[in-house]
């Protein structure tokens, strides 16, 4: 059986609503920014910046700077650091469901981790978001999906050397446009059940 899922997503495509509905079925803790705050605090860090700089690469990373010297480091350096140890305290304990912030490269060597990515048709992603973002245009809703997917991508090549949504860094890569979010979940807790 899986004790960590790992859920990487598209925005928009559902991931946050698949990972929750995943961790109540099978009774797992449910992370994603959580893990922000839980490493603010551990970190004694400014939890406003920690979240300004959720998942986003640093504009000018110091080359000057050595690399081992936390306390100098950008905030957003050391928000990575944080919610990796973070992060690795959560797969230790087990039994959790993980959004977002590269937890599937963070715990790709934990031998019990099932590592999912949910992607969603533009069209989808986009009537998904309606929902949540009822007072947004169209045009707005696109430009946001855009730019955090650009940010998603940005971030996670800079801090883990992959790429963002590619099927190479996953165990299983779920359409929620073409399944729906239930078959999604289903199938994720088949898997991790086995």
């Amino acid at each position: 059986m899986k004790k960590i899922i790992t859920i990487s997503r598209e925005f928009g495509a559902s991931g946050g609503t698949i990972g929750l509905a995943v961790a109540s079925r099978l009774g797992y803790e449910y992370y994603d920014k959580e893990i922000i705050l839980q490493a603010a605090r551990d970190s004694n860090l400014d939890v406003e910046s920690f979240q300004k700089w959720d998942e986003k690469v640093p504009m000018n990373f110091g080359f000057a700077q050595s690399l081992f010297d936390f306390y100098n480091k950008p905030l957003n350096e050391k928000l990575f650091m944080a919610q990796k140890k973070v992060i690795r305290r959560i797969g230790e304990k087990g039994n959790c469901v993980i959004v977002g912030r590269n937890a599937n490269s963070i715990l790709r060597e934990y031998d019990n981790a099932l590592h999912v990515f949910i992607h969603a048709t533009a069209y989808s992603r986009i009537l998904h978001m309606k929902e949540k973002m009822p007072d947004a245009t169209e045009s707005q809703i696109i430009e946001r999906m855009k730019a955090v997917d650009r940010m998603r991508k940005k971030y996670c090549a800079y801090y883990t050397d992959t790429v963002f949504g590619m099927a190479d860094y996953y165990d299983l890569c779920l359409s929620s446009s073409t399944l729906g979010v239930d078959t999604c979940v289903d199938i994720i807790c088949q898997l991790a059940q086995q």
